[in-house]
């Protein structure tokens, strides 16, 4: 179903439509969260149904602790990032294009969009069924080099993971302030995980029910969540709910190697040759970060990019004056760079 109201709230010249779809690859997630999903399509203005024009399609993940309704959410004196796609369209700054935002949203907060046994097959969702909806249903370019992907935090890794993947998929990638570098960015985050999880005796399961029955939360809340939806993505030991291996002692709070090991396989900069190989066959792989990034993810992503460009990735590094949060105009600029190496 699609509703024609979001685009007039909004104030669009293009036309935003939603749509659900039932998922067979999220069906058996471990945490009872549905597959039935919302998909978010905005159309540019000169966009017609009925016509012969076909257009490149941008893919956007959200970050932890975000969704679909959060993304298009709008308020005085703030734009989201179809308002200010649809301004940039509008303004001639930016080439028409077709934009699918993904809701990623987890009883945890987010996937990581990555295939688990606790969360289901997420990045096959996304570089699988959805693609293939969107090239049935509109007038996209029906091949790799027209699609590209993109993501902030969360969802910049979940973009570089399934673009690695998936090269077969997405000729382009960008990360804004994803996560990387695990091995200097995740432990800032595990003593606050601890103590928020000590309270709750190590229970993972009765932790969330609390936050579930008061959404209030400390900065401790929000680094347990965070640590609970990696570990559910990298780390699951089963597909019984919360079967997770935490990369710290629950007691003691000592780092668990064999755990932390297990997370560090996933991580970006650390990729082995096959995902190298993966990432060189794109056009582009953009990184972008503020240089005073709370989670240091401005050094994660210098890191990043000496790495790739190292084994052969066309890397496009770029920083700015700011931190991890309200940077949603960064993503116009990563937008930008990604049309520039896609079909016209």
């Amino acid at each position: 179903m699609s509703f024609r109201i979001w685009s007039d709230l909004l104030g669009l010249r293009g036309t935003l439509e939603l749509r659900t779809l039932r998922s067979a690859a999220l069906a058996a997630n471990a945490l009872g969260d549905s597959n039935e999903r919302f998909v978010a399509v905005y159309l540019p203005p000169d966009y017609d149904p009925n016509g012969s024009r076909r257009y490149d399609t941008i893919y956007y993940l959200h970050g932890h602790g975000s969704n679909l309704a959060r993304m298009l959410a709008a308020a005085p004196w703030e734009r989201n990032v179809v308002q200010m796609l649809d301004d940039a369209m509008r303004e001639g700054s930016l080439r028409p294009a077709i934009l699918v935002l993904v809701d990623g949203a987890t009883r945890l907060g987010g996937s990581q969009y990555v295939d688990s046994l606790q969360n289901g097959d997420v990045a096959q969702h996304i570089a699988l069924e959805i693609v293939d909806e969107i090239d049935r249903r509109y007038r996209s370019i029906a091949r790799a080099s027209a699609r590209a992907i993109v993501g902030k935090s969360s969802g910049g890794f979940g973009a570089i993971h399934i673009a690695a993947r998936y090269p077969e998929r997405f000729s382009a990638v960008a990360s804004i302030a994803g996560d990387a570098y695990f091995q200097m960015t995740m432990p800032a985050l595990f003593p606050s995980a601890q103590r928020a999880l000590e309270r709750f005796g190590g229970d993972a399961a009765a932790f969330v029910a609390a936050i579930e029955r008061d959404p209030v939360r400390r900065a401790e809340g929000f680094s347990a969540l965070f640590i609970l939806a990696c570990a559910a993505a990298y780390s699951p030991r089963s597909k019984t709910a919360f079967d997770l291996a935490l990369p710290f002692d629950l007691r003691t709070g000592e780092i668990d190697d064999d755990a932390f090991t297990r997370w560090l396989a996933f991580d970006p900069a650390e990729y082995d040759a096959p995902r190298l190989a993966a990432l060189a066959r794109l056009s582009l792989c953009y990184l972008d970060a503020g240089r005073r990034d709370e989670f240091g993810l401005d050094i994660a992503a210098r890191t990043l990019a000496r790495r790739l460009g190292e084994a052969g990735v066309r890397v496009r590094s770029e920083e700015f004056a700011g931190g991890h949060r309200n940077t949603t105009e960064r993503a116009i600029g990563a937008i930008s760079a990604l049309l520039e190496v896609l079909d016209r």
